[in-house]
Formats: C-alpha cells, structure tokens, sequence
C-alpha cells in the first residue's frame, strides 16, 4: 500500500529522506495510521533542515501520546460517542476521529488549520474504512457538535482559553493532556488518566506520558423567574 503522494512531497520537502510508513499504534489496538518512518531519520538534522521543521513541523505524521489514549478510551465507552456528532480539534493524524466513527458517531468532523494535516486525516480514515468530515476551524464547522475532543492542544498557557470556548461551541467536551500541571478551568473534571508514548518515539519525559482526561459540559443558564430580570 502506498502512502499519498502529497503526504509524501509534503514530508520529503522538509527533510530530503524522510518517508512514511503504514503503522498500528497501541493503544488504540486495531487502527492503522501512516505515520512518519523512524528508519528515515537516522541521521542528524542540519540546520536548515531543522529550521524547516520548526517553522511548519509535521505534527500530522506522529501519533501523539495524549491522542492515543484519547482514542483508546472512546473506543473501550463507545456509549460516549454512540449516534453523536464528534469534533476532532487540531485533529492531526486524525487518531481520535477515526475512533470515535469506529466506536459509533454519528457524524465525526476533523478540524485543524493545517492543510496537510486534514488530508492525513482523511487518508487515514479511508486506511480504517471510515468516514470523516472535513474543516479548517471551529468557526467553519455548522450544526450541533455533541462532543468536542482535543488532545494536547493545551501546551501553550496561553491556548487554556480554548477549553472554555469548548464549552460555548459543543454540549460537552473531552480533554487530553500530558502537559498542563494544573489544569483548573471552570466546567471540568477529571476523568481518567492513561499513559501515552508518542509514536515514533520522540524519547519524551515520562511525566509527558503520563495522560490526564478531562470532561467538561456546558453549563446551564437558569431560566429567569416571570416577570424578573
């Protein structure tokens, strides 16, 4: 099986050498991804190549640890996503989209800003016979979203306003962190927790591998008594 050509042009106008490779991650057992082949990364990177990657890394071409466990858990409580509309934000690989329209959704949108990680997405749904939609961003995104996930977007202190927005977007929302030592947002709480290993290996700390779930829903406004403001 070929990996797609854009992907593929993608990652090799990077760093000359780089490739892909049809991979199975565990956890989740039994999806298929292609992901970026550790065996073309030998060498070390010179400094334009380095540069390259700093400026637009390949984010879509690993499975990050947070999203593994994410995935691994809609899929073992299909109840949470069974005939519901799911959003995969920063979606990347498409990890836990893919889980969730295996575990049952309804619908299943992956949403990220980056092009190439779209079509990632996409070609891994096709790899594990499922159907995704496709979008650049929230705001893009019509209708009703039962559940948001997002896995490790949260690594920048200044992305912890997204958790919130979550919540005014979708009925629930469904984070995975491996980053965040306090996560303290109005709404959530802790779930689960789970450990993680980026695939490939990127040789993380092992407090980055160890992952939190957290479960946020949308609070309700108090409807105001007749005749009161």
């Amino acid at each position: 099986m070929t990996p797609p050509a854009a992907l593929v042009a993608a990652l090799a106008g990077l760093v000359p050498g780089a490739r892909l490779r049809l991979a199975q991650p565990r956890p989740p057992g039994g999806l298929y991804l292609w992901l970026l082949d550790p065996d073309g990364m030998a060498r070390p990177l010179t400094e334009p190549e380095t540069d390259a990657v700093w400026e637009k890394p390949p984010y879509w071409s690993f499975c990050w640890g947070a999203g593994k466990v994410l995935a691994a858990h809609l899929l073992a409580n299909p109840a949470l996503v069974a005939g519901r509309t799911l959003l995969d934000f920063g979606c990347g690989s498409g990890v836990v989209g893919i889980a969730a329209a295996r575990a049952g959704a309804r619908r299943v949108i992956c949403c990220d800003s980056d092009p190439l990680a779209l079509r990632a997405a996409a070609a891994n749904a096709t790899l594990n016979a499922v159907v995704v939609e496709l979008a650049p961003s929230l705001a893009a995104v019509a209708g009703e979203i039962d559940l948001l996930c997002a896995a490790d977007v949260l690594y920048d202190p200044d992305n912890l306003q997204l958790a919130a927005r979550f919540l005014h977007r979708a009925g629930s929302a469904l984070i995975a962190d491996s980053r965040v030592p306090r996560f303290e947002v109005a709404g959530y709480v802790p779930v689960a927790t789970g450990i993680g290993v980026t695939e490939p290996d990127l040789g993380e700390l092992e407090t980055v591998k160890r992952v939190r779930l957290y479960r946020g829903r949308r609070r309700s406004v108090p409807v105001a008594a007749h005749g009161k403001q």
